[in-house]
């Protein structure tokens, strides 16, 4: 099955806040988990405890915003000093648009933003990279 024309299809929502549109490339759907070793005295044998997630990077790229500005919405409110938390699904739909695979996202904050260059020949709501802050992802 070759995945040819395939994009991700993003939906990501909280509280005064959205991200929807479809993007060529996804990369930071990871999970990182530190870990606390210790080991009972006498056992050669260490045991391992959760400690803390590690945040990660979740980077959208080459896409186009399907929410009416919502990019502009949460910039502003990460100016006003709000950042609201977003969570949802992020689905990997093949040239037929039927869904391959869906992850869902929590706790997503937005970090950066990079518009697309200014050309007559793109249209306006082209994205280029939006970077979010996020927990992990399963």
């Amino acid at each position: 099955m070759g995945l040819s024309g395939a994009y991700f299809d993003v939906n990501l929502i909280g509280t005064g806040g959205i991200l929807q549109g479809g993007f060529s490339s996804v990369s930071g759907l990871d999970m990182e988990v530190e870990y606390e070793v210790y080991a009972e005295g006498g056992s050669s044998y260490p045991r391992y405890f959760f400690q803390n997630v590690k945040p990660q990077l979740l980077i959208l790229e080459r896409g186009v915003i399907t929410s009416l500005d919502s990019i502009s919405i949460l910039m502003a409110m990460v100016n006003q000093g709000m950042s609201i938390p977003l969570a949802g699904t992020i689905t990997l739909k093949d040239s037929y648009g039927s869904t391959q695979r869906i992850w869902t996202v929590v706790g997503a904050h937005l970090q950066k933003y990079v518009g697309p260059q200014l050309n007559s020949n793109q249209a306006s709501a082209a994205v280029s990279r939006i970077e979010l802050l996020h927990n992990g992802c399963f």
